[in-house]
């Protein structure tokens, strides 16, 4: 663990980010190299682009980049041949650490030159296979043709003139033109012979038809298995043909029409010797070309897992060197062009750790003189940075995507790793169902080791990305499902009786005979008596009605207080006079006086209408309350609240803007500037010091303050009205379970038939499955992630800042490297 000021590294604090300062780096071009290296290895140093007005060819380390592209295309080329090679990459390499970047190039320029001439030679060699294949076909089965069209002869002509002497048959059937001695007395007749692919057979057969006007004789026959196409190197079913004709000019027309529709043409004589004596030369041929393309693909394979056992090892050389010179070209030269000067944000806990690598860098790299490091002062905002752990982190990716906090402000994360999940599972509260996602979720961190290193779909990927999450959502669904008492729907009587019997030794139907108190009150969660009976719905709606205004209540008091230690922290006391003062009187005057209302109802037992005093509080405060009284003076208290609310509005409206125009003019006309400060204070002050250098505009700032009033005063009101939809999604949860339970499980189980039975609970699993463990499941989570965005962050969070990114080889395995 590094050390900082003699210290260890201050704890994880998520509550306010880390603190930050702007360092400068003067470091000799001899071990910028290696500087960058190692501050890659530790990552924490975001740096500055201080060459934003240079193109990328323009900057000094452009060359390196460009040969790091080229290396990287090579990478990909051997990937993509391992990949259609069905080899693995192996994750144990073998290759040196410190190879050169000079040696790799050469070595991936050697192994690319080598891996192409055999991939060369092997397509030449596939494809004079395949053309020797199809031609062997060719020989065959045109052969057939002709075998047959003999046999056929000798028969009809045994018909006609039976003593003809047998040799006369033997003559050839079909001459070539070069053969005929007496031009005048016989006809020349020619052929064709080739392949067409079956698809376009019939269209080649009719082209040739009407081109030819009819004046030729053509012959197919389909071959029973597909053949590798020499040009495409593709298995396509083919048709081997012959093309009868007569005279040139058909033969021209006939090869071109073959040549339009692509057709294998291969060269065939009518002679049954030389027939015989080409199909066993073709098959010889064949036999070493199958031989010779056998030892080339075991070349390429053997060469191709050469690559593999180094491939990880160089691809991880050459990112690592393109993010080195990449950061390299941020830098800027210094005018004696002997060093490079380099500014970054880093931790502050970090700077003994930095200050040891560059010294080692220094040392490595047998540089005369080390890098020198310092510390400037600015006014600029810092970057956020927030260390988390792989549990905190999915909770902090759940803030950072409606807006990263602003530095060092107040960080909703914190709060949000339980009320997120609590807010969830009172909208999905069933201990089932809770059961069922935790033990999916046990399943998924279970592997967690496996899956972190596979490629998973978009959903899988995000569950497994927010597995703590879930994780803490069904943990919490579990609790609210016991005190709702409901698995999957059904209550069950776990922490003792229930409390209520039936009236009398006559009541059987609890459904429709009211029931009586008869020992104390169930320890935990709600009676199991109330399920099935007519008051169970009006029960639960209240109950769930007043518990959601009394957390949203709590949740918004908790954002304007977490405001009044971000103004308390950057010492902006104008905003806790006038901001975090009367919000919180506005907002308890009403709602968390409706809140007092709500506990004071359920612990006296009083019928008291809460509807009607919170509207008479405003249309009649004076008039006496009679039946709907909770407590002593309470039209007093009502009164002073009311009068409270209605102060508090302008209290938040007009000073904030008239102090601010004040304080404007006081500091120009004494014209004085501070010297700025060596402490974080630097960094912060009241909110109207971001705009000292600025022009005041007082309408501007009157109109802003405006309309930041009437955001909160509308906000109260709706916001406490947006937290009833805990209320609403946890009474459609539990009717949709009641349902599922009632009209699928216990309907089958009715019927007293096993098969209906089956399906009955098949039905079931799937619907609650389907249904209320991922269709439920995600409308509860962004329900939980509106309340939290909306109604709680909007009470005190910025979220204008930038996020810390910084130089890290770590983080080069995520980030997809282009050419």
């Amino acid at each position: 663990m590094a050390k900082h000021g003699g210290g260890c590294i201050p704890p994880m604090d998520l509550f306010r980010s880390e603190a930050m300062h702007l360092v400068q780096l003067i470091v000799p071009i001899e071990s910028a190299h290696l500087t960058v290296s190692y501050l890659g290895d530790i990552g924490l140093i975001q740096f500055k682009d201080l060459n934003a007005e240079k193109s990328p060819f323009q900057r000094t380390y452009a060359s390196q980049i460009k040969r790091c592209g080229e290396m990287t295309r090579k990478l990909r080329f051997f990937n993509d041949q391992m990949s259609k090679a069905g080899i693995t990459r192996s994750s144990k390499s073998v290759a040196r650490a410190d190879m050169h970047l000079e040696d790799l190039e050469a070595k991936l320029g050697e192994l690319e030159a080598e891996l192409i001439e055999v991939n060369a030679n092997n397509e030449k060699l596939q494809h004079g296979y395949s053309e020797l294949t199809e031609y062997k076909l060719v020989l065959q089965k045109a052969g057939e043709f002709f075998k047959d069209a003999q046999i056929s002869a000798s028969a009809r002509q045994k018909e006609i003139s039976p003593d003809l002497p047998a040799e006369s048959l033997a003559t050839p059937l079909l001459k070539d033109h070069e053969s005929s001695h007496d031009l005048s007395k016989q006809v020349r007749l020619g052929f064709v012979t080739g392949l067409v692919p079956k698809e376009k057979a019939m269209a080649f057969e009719r082209i040739i038809f009407r081109a030819t006007r009819g004046n030729v004789l053509l012959r197919q026959v389909a071959l029973e298995e597909a053949v590798v196409d020499p040009t495409s190197g593709q298995k396509v079913q083919k048709n081997i043909f012959v093309v009868f004709f007569s005279g040139e000019r058909l033969k021209s027309k006939i090869v071109k029409i073959s040549e339009a529709f692509a057709v294998n043409r291969y060269p065939f004589t009518e002679d049954m010797g030389k027939q015989t004596q080409m199909i066993t030369e073709v098959s010889g041929r064949l036999s070493e070309l199958k031989m010779t393309i056998e030892a080339g693909l075991q070349h390429r394979g053997t060469l191709l897992r050469r690559i593999g056992e180094q491939y990880e090892q160089w691809n991880q050389v050459v990112h690592k060197e393109k993010s080195i010179y990449h950061i390299l070209n941020m830098l800027s030269i210094d005018v004696t062009k002997k060093c490079l000067v380099a500014e970054g944000w880093s931790p502050k806990y970090a700077t003994k750790k930095i200050q040891n690598a560059l010294q080692q860098a220094a040392i490595d790299s047998s540089s005369q003189v080390g890098t020198i490091f310092r510390v400037l002062h600015t006014k600029k905002l810092p970057p956020t940075y927030f260390r988390t752990n792989k549990f905190t982190e999915s909770f902090q990716a759940i803030v950072d995507a409606y807006g990263v906090a602003k530095y060092q402000e107040a960080n909703p994360g914190v709060f949000t790793v339980v009320t997120f999940p609590f807010l969830f599972a009172v909208m999905f509260g069933d201990w089932g169902h809770g059961i069922c996602l935790l033990l999916a979720t046990l399943y998924i961190i279970s592997k967690e080791k496996k899956f972190s290193g596979q490629k998973l779909g978009d959903i899988m990927e995000m569950a497994f990305g927010g597995r703590y999450v879930i994780l803490l959502m069904s943990i919490f669904s579990i609790y609210t499902g016991l005190i709702y008492n409901e698995f999957f729907s059904v209550p069950f009587a776990l922490f003792g009786p229930s409390a209520y019997a039936c009236r009398d030794a006559s009541c059987s139907d609890s459904t429709t005979v009211g029931l009586v108190k008869v020992r104390d009150t169930y320890p935990f969660g709600v009676d199991p008596s109330w399920h099935g009976t007519r008051s169970e719905l009006p029960f639960l709606n209240s109950l769930k009605m007043k518990m959601s205004i009394l957390l949203g209540v709590a949740q918004m008091n908790l954002g304007i207080m977490l405001s009044f230690f971000n103004a308390l922290y950057f010492r902006n006391f104008l905003n806790i006079w006038f901001q975090f003062i009367p919000q919180m009187i506005f907002l308890n005057g009403l709602f968390g006086y409706l809140s007092l209302l709500i506990v004071a109802k359920w612990y006296t037992g009083s019928k008291a209408d809460l509807y009607h005093i919170m509207i008479y509080m405003f249309l009649s405060p004076t008039d006496d309350l009679g039946e709907n009284q909770l407590f002593e003076n309470q039209k007093t208290v009502q009164l002073v609240l009311l009068l409270l609310s209605l102060i508090a509005v302008p209290w938040m409206l007009l000073p904030k803007p008239y102090i601010l125009k004040a304080r404007h003019k006081t500091r120009h006309q004494d014209e004085s500037y501070a010297l700025l400060d060596d402490n974080d204070d630097s960094l912060h002050g009241e909110a109207d010091r971001d705009s000292d250098d600025q022009e005041f505009e007082f309408s501007e700032v009157f109109v802003h303050q405006l309309i930041h009033t009437i955001e909160f005063v509308l906000g109260a009101v709706s916001n406490t009205a947006s937290y009833l939809r805990l209320w609403a999604l946890s009474l459609a949860h539990s009717e949709l379970s009641a349902v599922f339970y009632e009209k699928v499980l216990l309907l089958a189980w009715g019927y007293n038939n096993v098969i209906i039975l089956i399906v009955g609970i098949i039905v079931f699993i799937f619907a609650t499955a389907g249904v209320l463990l991922v269709m439920e499941t995600l409308s509860a989570f962004l329900h939980a992630l509106r309340l939290h965005w909306v109604e709680f962050q909007n009470k005190f969070y910025e979220g204008d800042g930038y996020k810390f990114r910084p130089f890290s080889f770590a983080l080069l395995n995520n980030e997809d490297e282009s050419s």
